[in-house]
């Protein structure tokens, strides 16, 4: 089993790891954070998280 930075839970993914999922640069996602528009994220501490059910609803949302 991989090793999670995002505090070993598989289902909270680091931004990078988020990156990977959605095949964007990391830039993008932190752009797309500073606009509001992108998926749901938070922070644990200082590092900013991703619930990988919120980025399958937003992949999902914008799906035509």
């Amino acid at each position: 089993m991989p090793h999670h930075a995002a505090g070993h839970n598989p289902d909270l993914l680091t931004i990078g790891e988020a990156a990977e999922v959605l095949r964007a640069p990391v830039a993008t996602l932190r752009y797309w954070r500073h606009l509001g528009t992108g998926p749901h994220s938070f922070r644990v501490g200082r590092r900013v998280v991703y619930r990988r059910d919120d980025l399958d609803a937003w992949v999902d949302a914008r799906r035509g």
